[in-house]
């Protein structure tokens, strides 16, 4: 047994060493850099928590977390829910449930620079699909600068993300075509319907992967940077900034790496939080047996 454990410590090693040297000191110099003045080119000068007492009257900051709350709360419901209804609507098989599930794959493998650029060419103002379908039906009325119209704007990113529901389907229904068909055929002799099998045998038997999901789902948007800042790079007036774009724009054109460090020290735990608390929530490794 020990001569096991040995082995199995020489082989983990490698790849321990690999993800501290790659993730382990960037995230611990993150967050030792986050309490200093940092700036390229200049001194770094020790400042408490100066970084993170700003942060709660930065005007953008606020702005960048609630949206980033926002759409980590619709990601990890909104389309999860979606994802795991369509997976239970094409396990039953219907007409072209095939072709449905291939379909399904390509928002996945496409980039995200294609995916923004195919999104701003279907919401363009003046010969996009969304508008000249409005005007076709005669509601010229609806057409409108999706991206850049204060009141459409956010709602219009919203909806980028709607290729993530995809994923979920494809996860859920892997993990529904393990589950033995005996179950199907007990729910079928004690007289319950498809509705009711789905909802009272297969639903319970997926929290596991439902719950991953979420996590998948909701800690994503926790790192979503290359829609936003293709498509409308955090604009009009801020209404599409997240944390992600707030700290690359803090970086990267305002050389303010100390503050921006804090914006990554916050997202860090903010992760770690997230996917404690749905882990805690759908009880993973428990049996409801």
């Amino acid at each position: 047994m020990k001569s096991n454990r040995l082995w199995y410590t020489l082989f983990l090693a490698p790849a321990i060493l690999i993800f501290l040297l790659v993730f382990g000191f960037p995230v611990v110099n993150v967050i030792f850099t986050s309490f200093f003045d940092y700036k390229i080119n200049q001194p770094m000068k020790f400042i408490g928590f100066d970084n993170y007492i700003a942060l709660f009257s930065d005007k953008a900051f606020l702005i960048s977390a609630k949206n980033t709350i926002i759409w980590v709360v619709l990601q990890g419901t909104v389309h999860v829910i979606l994802g795991v209804a369509v997976a239970l609507v094409l396990s039953h098989k219907p007409f072209g449930w095939k072709i449905v599930r291939t379909s399904y794959m390509i928002p996945i493998i496409i980039s995200s620079a294609a995916r923004a650029m195919l999104l701003l060419y279907v919401f363009n103002p003046q010969m996009g699909l969304v508008n000249s379908l409005f005007k076709m039906l005669g509601f010229e009325n609806f057409s409108l600068n999706w991206y850049y119209d204060p009141s459409t704007s956010f709602w219009t990113v919203t909806s980028g993300w709607l290729f993530f529901a995809s994923l979920i389907t494809i996860i859920v229904m892997a993990e529904i075509a393990t589950i033995p068909q005996s179950l199907y055929d007990a729910a079928k002799i004690d007289g319950a319907s498809k509705l009711q099998t789905d909802l009272f045998v297969v639903l319970p038997l997926l929290r596991n992967v439902i719950g991953i999901s979420v996590i998948l789902a909701a800690t994503s948007m926790l790192k979503e940077f290359e829609l936003i800042f293709l498509t409308t790079n955090g604009g009009p007036n801020d209404t599409n900034l997240n944390l992600p774009l707030y700290l690359y724009k803090e970086a990267m054109m305002l050389n303010n790496y100390g503050y921006a460090n804090s914006i990554g020290t916050l997202l860090i735990f903010l992760g770690l939080i997230l996917i404690f608390t749905i882990t805690k929530l759908f009880r993973f490794g428990q049996s409801d047996v």
